[in-house]
């Protein structure tokens, strides 16, 4: 069993109840962990034995840009598009969203959520 990891992913996006939010919009990090076994491709050094990480980037980016409330469903679309194009290597993933400088009435530098999902 492995893990492929995307730490702090920088994207932009649209997401949020206030309207404002939906206008102006906000700077995200994103992180991102996918555990599978790679053992075959580990040994074989073989691309179509593994789930490219280019890909599971492709993933992230393209769901940020899918307009959202709750940054929650944002993480579920994530895990599920994830899974959906995986089906029989993922075992387990978690994603961690935070939005950066969230429209709060204090100073608080983000606020995240973290979902994890397994087989």
């Amino acid at each position: 069993m492995g893990k492929i990891v995307l730490e702090n992913i920088k994207l932009f996006g649209f997401h949020g109840c206030m309207p404002e939010e939906k206008y102006v919009g906000s700077h995200y990090t994103i992180n991102l962990e996918v555990e599978f076994d790679f053992y075959k491709a580990s040994i074989n050094d073989d691309l179509s034995k593994t789930i490219n990480y280019v890909d599971l980037y492709s993933i992230v980016k393209k769901e940020m840009n899918i307009n959202s409330k709750l940054i929650e469903h944002l993480a579920q679309r994530i895990i599920q598009r994830i899974k959906e194009d995986n089906k029989s290597l993922v075992r387990y993933t978690k994603v961690k969203i935070c939005k950066e400088n969230p429209p709060l009435q204090g100073n608080v530098d983000r606020v995240c959520v973290i979902l994890d999902d397994c087989d």
